[in-house]
């Protein structure tokens, strides 16, 4: 549960955001906000969704509202899966790149074959026995390569004092209370920035295939809440080791290095291992990324394909499939998932701008579905489908730089050279979720499946 967040985006992009002095330890909301979304949905989710025996968590809203609108569901946690997958592929390009002194592109392209390839052949074998992997070598690699690191600029309290100096909010993990009362000037309308990222990462940390395949594949319910708070705990201790690396980049003198300049945020954390650390450890340490990323990258691109085939062709395209036809269709599925989180990667190669876009339309649009859908009786396909065009518009209408895609919905809080500073994110999600009740509501009685009187009933065998 730990190894399915715990990946190399989580660490190179946690690094990243560390090192960066534009963002800086307090911007680093991912760690802490992946760590609760984990413990809120074992406690509100895991079980609720795992009693009822079902394959993927769309199944909930394909008996909830049928096939069709499960079909427009799947939609959205398919591209947050590709997103994710992008972040993990970038984050491993940069890792292989850097050990074998590669350009960007082709170690994107390498490594993307890769894990692809012994996916398609492992399949969920492949995934558990990564992970295993994955957190040995994390706990080993990096955690040896931390004290050489910080020895390099003077040890931890001057690693600490150098870190405060050079960022702007210091070692600061939240911005200060005065900040949350609006009466900060160095942070203004930025807290509602922070505030709306951090929401995104937490409650957008939930509707993932990729964390329900471990849900439903734990051997009772209370193993899968139990699993879920604790690899919760685990995800947030894991981020320490990135962290201090991230500390560590910013308080060395990079001019002394064969690089004779500070690397990019997004190389930070190859790059310590290999100037500050000896090059055995620095090998271990970028071995310990190069398996979490691996492990990573196969259980996203392994969900993707699922969901596809379990809740599109299965039932909308092929009812009649045998096993055989299943498998090669997984097989197919994991083979054009790979390969459009490949192109993305290539496309947008900073793993903590990817790492929050794929977090974004799930926390926007799937969040206030699976909410109401395990939560609300009356919820049905008319109040998902219009929740689903409100919470839509309503996000894109906020831009989305990444994509070159302008504002088009005049939000409040314009500013000319930082963007829309309102949350429009959660603006978005609570007018999904305000709009799928009402409509419900209202509704309700026409709904071909208000024969379910008391909410979702037991998967038929």
């Amino acid at each position: 549960m730990t190894a399915t967040w715990v990946g190399g985006g989580y660490l190179i992009g946690t690094s990243e955001a560390v090192y960066d002095s534009a963002r800086g330890l307090v911007w680093a909301q991912a760690p802490w906000g992946y760590a609760l979304s984990l413990i809120l949905g074992g406690l509100f989710f895991a079980k609720k969704i795992r009693s009822q025996g079902f394959t993927t968590f769309i199944d909930v809203f394909e008996q909830k509202y049928g096939k069709k609108t499960a079909a427009v569901l799947f939609v959205p946690a398919l591209v947050g899966e590709i997103c994710w997958s992008a972040a993990i592929l970038a984050a491993l390009g940069i890792t292989f790149s850097t050990i074998f002194e590669l350009d960007l592109e082709t170690s994107i392209l390498a490594s993307a074959g890769i894990a692809i390839v012994y996916t398609m052949l492992g399949g969920l074998w492949s995934v558990a026995y990564t992970d295993v992997v994955q957190l040995i070598f994390i706990l080993i690699g990096l955690g040896i390569s931390i004290p050489f690191a910080i020895q390099k600029i003077g040890g931890f309290e001057t690693a600490l004092d150098l870190y405060g100096l050079r960022m702007e909010n210091g070692l600061n993990l939240f911005p200060p209370i005065q900040a949350f009362l609006g009466n900060d000037p160095n942070w203004g309308n930025q807290i509602w920035v922070w505030m709306d990222f951090a929401l995104l990462l937490i409650m957008g940390g939930i509707p993932w295939q990729v964390y329900f395949q471990r849900v439903l594949s734990s051997k009772s319910d209370r193993s899968a809440v139990r699993l879920s708070i604790y690899g919760g705990l685990c995800c947030a201790l894991m981020a320490v080791p990135a962290v201090w690396i991230g500390i560590a980049g910013a308080g060395f003198d990079w001019s002394g290095s064969t690089l004779g300049e500070a690397p990019e945020a997004t190389m930070i954390l190859p790059y310590v291992l290999l100037e500050m650390t000896p090059p055995l450890v620095g090998a271990l340490g970028l071995g310990a990324v190069a398996a979490a990323v691996m492990s990573s990258v196969d259980s996203s691109v392994l969900s993707a394909s699922s969901m596809f085939t379990w809740n599109i062709y299965r039932p909308l395209i092929n009812p009649g499939c045998t096993d055989k036809q299943i498998n090669l269709i997984i097989r197919l599925s994991i083979l054009c998932t790979g390969g459009i989180a490949t192109w993305l990667a290539l496309t947008l190669q900073s793993v903590y701008d990817l790492w929050y876009l794929c977090a974004d339309l799930v926390y926007v649009i799937l969040f206030p579905q699976l909410l109401l859908a395990l939560y609300y009786q009356k919820s049905n396909r008319y109040g998902a489908v219009a929740g689903v065009v409100v919470a839509l518009v309503l996000r894109l209408g906020g831009g989305e730089p990444l994509f070159d895609i302008p504002p088009f919905i005049p939000y409040p809080m314009n500013d000319p050279l930082e963007g829309v500073l309102f949350p429009f994110r959660t603006f978005a999600m609570l007018a999904g979720l305000i709009t799928i009740a009402s409509v419900s509501q209202l509704t309700h009685k026409r709904d071909p499946l208000h024969r379910n009187k008391k909410g979702l009933a037991q998967r038929p065998q």
